[in-house]
């Protein structure tokens, strides 16, 4: 019992001991904080100080940067004005310099203005006393002579104009008596040499328009159920497809060369292929389209290839293509033009002039005819703008535009176009037209003209591509010719058919004729 009472008591004695230690130690824990937390706050007092003095410090010298840059622009600034002030009082010290001269030249003027008006007026006076002069010594010439001024200066005028007048017509005659035994000799021999030189195919080429079928059942497939084959042909190529009683025969018919051989290519394609419905026909008509459009480009190509020519543009290479399909009268108008280019360039050899301009100028000539079926004017005249738009020079421009004188020529290449152009239409074998058709196109041009009231007379020009009317001044006046001119244009197109333009030129004038025997 005691040994449990005294382990109580050890246990008592044990815990209030293990109490004690623990109060001891809390206490030295609360005071080490308490000294940690002071010496922290004292270091924290310490940095904010010197974070405030360097703080402080920045800021001086922020202000003192601040100070010495606004002082540098300051005096920069005041560099600049000083400067611009020195640049005005030199400009005006050179202005008050440049009005002191100016002020001297003034007085100079002045001075040399006094000075002419001084030598004008001494001028006039001599002028009268030589004008006084000259009248008295008139006067004593009349006295001697017998006659006035007047009368000595007709006298004189009409001695020199009898004078003159002879001299002038026997140097007419004799350049007239000159040119006539040496002009068309020299025109001949020229003319001559061209045409011997120039190697020139003598058949005559016509557009095909007939298609020979394989047998008479392909006309129903071209047809169609209800016609539907031929209306997609005719509306894909623009050409009419004419099936007639004639066996195995078809006709194209169109104005169009271009479309014409377009047609007549595809449709070929199609009797061979035997396939023939509407979706196929547009199918071969656009395929057959762009070779044909290749063979154009070609065509014109090698045209100017075969002449040697360079720097033709493109859009007049596309034309001369374009006229192997043309033809005037059956002849083919891309080797007409070729033909024309030939002789043009032998005929300007012989004359010592620019064989490639004449050559240049033969084979555009008639680079209208591409495109005179489209647009309003003479082929001609079209041709001339499209050359012009082609950047072709202005001699080139007027020899397309004047080879059927519709403008005026402004050098000789238009005349050796006009030769030219002449010889390869009129050979023999060139055109299919015979002789009594044009020849009465020509009298029915001119018998509708001379129908009219006031028309002395009519003559038919250029191929009857013209008709020139001579009309009774006395009869007729200016409006009344103007109104002739519209109702003889008029009745040409009631009554006649004929390829391209006809100009209608009526002449009014008045002559009076004396001859000095």
């Amino acid at each position: 019992m005691e040994i449990i009472i005294y382990v109580v008591i050890g246990l008592v004695i044990g815990v209030g001991i293990q109490y004690a230690i623990q109060r001891l130690v809390q206490r030295s824990r609360v005071k080490s904080a308490v000294d940690t937390a002071d010496l922290i706050i004292e270091k924290a007092k310490k940095d904010a100080e010197i974070t405030s003095q360097q703080y402080l410090l920045k800021s001086k010298e922020d202000w003192h940067k601040s100070k010495a840059e606004f002082e540098s622009q300051i005096s920069k600034k005041q560099s600049e004005t000083d400067k611009k002030l020195n640049l005005l009082k030199e400009k005006e010290t050179t202005l008050n310099k440049k009005v002191n001269l100016l002020n001297a030249k003034e007085q100079e003027i002045k001075n040399k203005e006094g000075f002419l008006l001084s030598r004008e007026k001494a001028l006039r006076t001599k002028d009268d006393d030589l004008t006084r002069v000259i009248a008295e010594q008139n006067h004593k010439l009349e006295a001697i002579a017998g006659m006035t001024t007047t009368q000595a200066k007709e006298m004189l005028k009409k001695n020199l104009e009898a004078d003159v007048r002879h001299e002038a017509a026997q140097l007419i005659k004799q350049i007239k008596d000159e040119a006539r035994e040496t002009a068309d000799q020299e025109a001949r021999r020229i003319i001559t040499i061209a045409i011997q030189r120039c190697a020139a195919d003598h058949t005559v080429e016509s557009t095909v328009s007939t298609l020979v079928l394989p047998s008479e059942e392909i006309k129903g497939r071209i047809i169609g159920r209800e016609g539907r084959n031929i209306r997609a042909f005719e509306e894909a190529t623009g050409i009419d497809v004419i099936v007639d009683d004639t066996p195995d025969n078809i006709i194209l018919s169109g104005y169009d060369p271009v479309k014409r051989e377009v047609a007549r290519l595809a449709m070929e394609k199609l009797i061979a292929d035997g396939r023939i419905h509407p979706t196929r026909i547009e199918e071969v008509v656009q395929k057959t389209a762009k070779e044909v459009e290749k063979r154009i480009k070609e065509a014109g190509e090698q045209m100017i290839l075969e002449l040697g020519l360079t720097g033709i543009h493109p859009q007049l290479i596309e034309y001369l293509g374009r006229l192997n399909y043309r033809t005037s009268y059956g002849q083919n108008v891309l080797g007409h033009s070729k033909e024309v280019a030939v002789l043009a360039s032998h005929m300007a050899a012989e004359l010592g002039l620019d064989t490639k301009l004449a050559l240049r100028a033969g084979i555009l000539h008639d680079i209208g005819k591409a495109i005179d079926r489209e647009n309003e004017g003479t082929h001609a005249q079209l041709g001339g703008d499209v050359a012009k738009k082609c950047g072709e020079n202005e001699i080139i421009c007027n020899a397309i535009a004047g080879h059927h004188e519709d403008v005026e020529p402004i050098s000789v290449y238009p005349i050796l176009i006009q030769a030219a152009d002449a010889i390869s239409a009129t050979r023999p074998g060139a055109r299919m037209e015979t002789f009594s058709t044009y020849v009465k196109r020509l009298e029915q041009l001119e018998k509708i003209a001379e129908s009219f009231r006031g028309v002395d007379s009519a003559f038919a020009l250029q191929a009857g591509r013209e008709i020139r009317i001579m009309v009774n001044p006395e009869q007729m006046n200016d409006a009344q010719s103007d109104e002739l001119a519209t109702q003889v244009a008029r009745k040409i197109e009631e009554e006649m058919d004929y390829p391209g333009q006809i100009k209608v030129t009526i002449i009014r004038e008045r002559r009076v004729v004396d001859y000095a025997k």
